[in-house]
């Protein structure tokens, strides 16, 4: 039943919501459409002229004088505005105050000898974190008495301030009532000290003056771990911000300095109307000395044109309904293919206004291959191949000057060229600079053909050749500026994990990663381990191998925030858990995937990469602490019985294969890890053991793996384990003998 709800669930997460809606889709597909048929309509179909009161002007109209441009002026008074930079306001909040006032209330309550450590407890969760709110609004209420901020400037204080508010540890409330009178006295003045130095920095971000506290903290003349600590987490919920955004002040800024713009004015023989403008009774009394002819014009024309268009958009659809990319249900992704077609004609028609017959040759400038690099990149190759014809398509009519026929194939087929050469060389890259050597390439093969083109036309000038050569080269380092600039918007706006971002997030120098080395090094040698486990595995199976590594890299990151409650990280040192609760012990080891997923947004890392830190331990259980747990309730005589549920990773369960793979690699890792000179048949069975208990468990419910995978899985796993642990494994008898004898041998030779 739980399986089947657990089916249900995803069955209805996948239908809902725009990215799986049919109607988005048919609208995605409709707006493609439109696309083709609005850049091919002013080459296909003869233009036509109505110019009348009301109407419509289809051309660009000079002007005849110099003429104010009221929309100018309107634009470049809000281009001046935009350019304002924010009003921000500094404020004194006096959170020394604050800190003196924690530390009263800690003295009184920790001396009231009648208060149990329970409710003492208690109360600190309630009084330190109201102390701060209340300390705030006494602050602001000041500042609203004597006038000297506005209101919307108050209202920003006050929700900053609760946005940023710090929540102290749970364990840190416990270990308050053990604090003696002596120790309260010698923390607080340098708890004290330390807020009142970093408040009198501008502090815009709390979180980033709160992690400069610990290094503070281990500088003062504290000695006790558990004053540091408690001093620590004190001062960090004493860290306000106080550098606020004045929107009073910066709509009055950037209304003086749209008073400071001076009128534009549209010169003589500038233009006046442009094509698309309505004709008001102001321009048709300008207008009204040019004649204008007016022309009902044939409807064949877009007739022919609407059949070219259907062409190229069933093409499209066809090939993407056909295949099993992500594109062919995901709307999301059909919407970035979308974009990419838009940009791509966007830029052929840009450089076809500029094209006339002093520069016939300037569409070869145009980087026509754009559009194919950033689908192979981004979507498919086989995708990108489809979109190439259908750019050479688009080219050919695009920067066709010969209106007797309405195609060039000269352009088709140099885009055609171009955007074959850039997928080759791109479909693999791990590298930014590939894709400049990819530009480089399409510029070779663009002046490879537009060489032999203009010479078997054998009328080209010397100086045409080397035009039209330079334009080529032009185009192909263009195509490779504009794919580096454009790759990272795609990547952010639809959480696209390229290969080459990939890449840069596996960089060591990454600050989480810089982290997880320094501060968690036994977690980020684990990591390191389960990363070669997972691509390994992922790659047998045809999954994302490079998502499995660099998803492995940050899958424990949350560590770094507990490293020592975590076994390989404990070296010559006591394990904490032995004398914890099991019930608090669990809610720190299950607390790191939590850490680990705000972590990785902070830094802005992208959702698949968190969904893996998030998933990784679905809903398992943690056996240990579960059967310490029933241990010491059996001892103590408890009948209230302890819950399996109480005990499992909160999850969600794996919701892919790389989410599944890397979970298996971690537990693996780990477990192999604790073995002492493993054999070679402790590890299958160790292997196969622990997939076999996830699948009963249900933990692969929710994602697409399927039996034959998973045992492909375990033999990869066994494979790559074999080769990490040889020299690890002990050899039987008989071969130790024949080893020892072999080496002796060669030693005596």
């Amino acid at each position: 039943m739980k399986n089947q709800v657990s089916i249900q669930g995803k069955f209805q997460y996948r239908l809902s919501g725009w990215k799986y809606s049919a109607m988005v889709r048919f609208l995605l597909f409709l707006v493609l459409s439109i696309l083709f048929y609005v850049s091919l309509m002013s080459k296909i179909i003869p233009p036509t002229y109505d110019i009348q009161l009301g109407a419509v002007a289809e051309k660009d109209i000079l002007a005849p004088r110099a003429i104010e441009n009221a929309v100018a002026t309107e634009q470049a008074k809000e281009e001046a505005a935009q350019h304002v930079q924010l009003v921000y306001k500094i404020t004194s909040l006096k959170n020394e105050v604050l800190m003196e006032s924690m530390f009263e209330k800690l003295l009184q309550i920790n001396a009231d000898s009648e208060v149990t450590l329970g409710d003492k407890v208690n109360i600190f969760k309630t009084v330190l974190p109201n102390l701060v709110l209340d300390h705030a609004d006494k602050q602001i209420k000041g500042f609203s008495d004597s006038g000297q901020y506005n209101e919307p400037l108050l209202q920003e204080m006050g929700k900053k301030i609760r946005e940023q508010q710090y929540r102290i540890p749970e364990e840190t409330y416990y270990k308050m009532p053990r604090l003696s009178k002596e120790d309260l006295t010698a923390m607080e003045p340098v708890a004290k000290e330390i807020v009142t130095r970093l408040m009198n920095d501008q502090i815009l971000d709390a979180q980033t003056v709160r992690a400069k506290v610990p290094e503070l903290v281990n500088a003062s003349t504290l000695t006790k771990s558990t004053t540091r600590e408690i001093v620590q987490e004190l001062v960090r919920a004493a860290i306000t911000p106080n550098k606020f955004f004045d929107q009073k002040g910066t709509e009055e800024a950037k209304g003086h300095a749209r008073d400071n713009v001076k009128p534009v004015f549209i010169n003589k023989n500038e233009i006046l109307v442009k094509k698309g403008d309505t004709i008001t009774d102001e321009m048709y009394q300008r207008l009204s000395g040019l004649e204008l002819l007016k022309d009902q014009s044939s409807n064949w024309p877009k007739i022919g044109l609407l059949l070219i268009v259907v062409m190229l958009s069933l093409v499209i659809f066809i090939f993407v309904k056909q295949s099993r990319l992500s594109v062919s249900h995901n709307n999301a992704q059909l919407l970035m293919l979308v974009l990419i077609v838009l940009i791509n004609i966007f830029g052929m028609k840009l450089f076809s206004l500029v094209q006339n017959l002093d520069y016939p040759y300037i569409g070869f400038l145009a980087p026509t291959a754009l559009g194919a690099m950033l689908i192979t990149i981004l979507l498919d190759m086989n995708l990108a191949f489809i979109a190439a014809v259908l750019f050479s398509v688009l080219a050919s009519i695009i920067f066709n000057t010969d209106h007797l026929q309405p195609f060039d194939f000269r352009y088709g087929l140099f885009t055609l060229a171009a955007s074959f050469a850039a997928i080759f060389s791109i479909q693999r890259a791990s590298q930014r600079s590939s894709i400049l050597k990819a530009g480089m390439i399409v510029a070779l093969f663009g002046m490879a053909l537009v060489a032999s083109l203009l010479l078997i036309e054998d009328h080209s000038s010397k100086k045409e050749m080397l035009f039209a050569l330079s334009f080529t080269v032009g185009g192909g380092l263009l195509t490779a500026v504009f794919v580096i600039g454009l790759l990272p918007f795609f990547e952010v706006a639809f959480g696209i994990l390229s290969p080459l971002k990939l890449v840069e997030l596996s960089n060591p120098n990454h600050p989480l990663l810089r982290k997880l080395l320094t501060e968690t090094p036994g977690t980020y040698h684990h990591s390191v381990m389960v990363g070669n486990l997972a691509e390994a595995a992922a790659e047998s199976i045809g999954a994302d191998g490079l998502l499995c590594r660099v998803g492995a890299y940050y899958h424990d990151i949350g560590k770094t925030k507990r490293p020592i409650y975590f076994i390989e990280n404990q070296t010559n040192m006591e394990n904490p858990h032995d004398k914890m609760d099991p019930a608090l012990s669990k809610s720190i080891i299950v607390a790191h995937a939590r850490d680990g997923v705000e972590m990785l947004k902070e830094y802005h890392l992208p959702k698949p990469i968190r969904d893996i830190a998030e998933q990784h331990h679905g809903t398992t259980l943690l056996q240990f602490f579960y059967h310490k747990a029933k241990k010491l309730s059996e001892a103590e005589g408890d009948d209230k019985p302890i819950e399996e549920s109480d005990y499992r990773y909160p999850g969600p369960k794996a919701q892919s294969k790389e989410a599944a793979i890397v979970g298996i690699a971690d537990c693996v890792e780990a477990a192999v890890r604790s073995l002492r000179n493993p054999t070679l048949e402790q590890i299958d069975t160790m292997v196969r053991k622990i997939i076999k208990n996830r699948l009963d468990d249900g933990q692969f419910n929710e994602c697409d793996l399927t039996i034959k995978e998973l045992d492909q899985v375990a033999k990869t796993l066994n494979e790559t384990l074999h080769g990490i642990f040889h020299s690890r494994i002990e050899y039987p008898s008989d071969l130790q003998a024949q080893a020892h004898s072999q080496t002796s041998g060669m030693k005596r030779e």
